[in-house]
């Protein structure tokens, strides 16, 4: 039997996004396993690895057009290379906002494919019939249009929250998650999550950045609402990268 291939996964932006992100692979390709009759054996698993990396802020350097060493494509670029030469296949990038350098690092590393977070989300919701989505994410994920344009291609409308609630989003992230008060971020991410489903109806929240999840998934008031976690999205879709080509897995 074919072994699974070895991936890769960009982290670090947070950390604790790129931990939380192994844990969301590892349970899909358990899922993967079972839903084709393997067993969930320890030598089932594929090679992977995680490349924690100290990375700049992605929101802030989109900001700025300057180079220096506030631009965080120089250390993707690095840990990518090491993910590359450690046999990784396919990568994921634990971070919605990185995704802006998706083009460069594709380019720079062809032998690999990167993942692309904004069309696996796209697919996975169109895939569903899903014709309207609200986006939470950062500034800068707001900035460069990521899911925004990967949803129109994939004939999605997606609807955007208020100035006001992107500054609430903004603070969870960094004052909150990043920081580690769970408390605040819940507090703000609740409050924008609510205000989109009032305005919007029952559509999919996608909670495109990682810190979201961590902050909205247990907050209280928010049970009936239709949440997104793309990192789970990108996470599904690196195991079946992995398992491309096993016998007894998808294509």
């Amino acid at each position: 039997m074919l072994a699974p291939q070895t991936v890769g996964i960009l982290g670090g932006m947070g950390p604790a996004a790129g931990a939380d992100f192994v844990r969301l692979f590892v349970d899909a390709c358990a899922r993967l396993l079972r839903a084709h009759g393997q067993v969930v054996g320890d030598q089932a698993f594929p090679e992977h690895w995680l490349a924690q990396v100290p990375v700049p802020d992605r929101s802030g350097a989109l900001e700025s057009s300057e180079s220096g060493a506030h631009q965080p494509l120089e250390p993707m670029l690095q840990a990518l290379g090491r993910l590359a030469a450690l046999g990784s296949r396919a990568v994921a990038i634990a971070c919605n906002t990185a995704h802006a350098w998706h083009g460069t690092l594709q380019a720079r590393f062809p032998q690999v494919e990167v993942l692309h977070v904004a069309r696996e989300v796209s697919a996975h919701l169109a895939a569903q019939g899903v014709r309207g989505a609200a986006l939470m994410a950062t500034e800068g994920t707001y900035r460069v249009g990521l899911y925004a344009q990967a949803m129109a291609d994939a004939g999605i409308a997606c609807h955007l929250p208020r100035d006001e609630e992107r500054r609430l989003l903004m603070r969870g992230i960094y004052d909150g998650v990043k920081a580690g008060d769970m408390a605040l971020a819940r507090s703000c991410f609740s409050r924008v999550a609510l205000q989109l489903a009032q305005r919007h109806g029952p559509v999919a929240i996608v909670m495109g950045c990682t810190e979201i999840p961590l902050g909205l998934q247990e907050a209280a008031g928010t049970e009936g609402l239709d949440l997104l976690d793309p990192a789970q999205v990108l996470a599904s879709a690196l195991a079946a990268r992995a398992y491309r080509g096993v016998p007894g897995h998808p294509p």
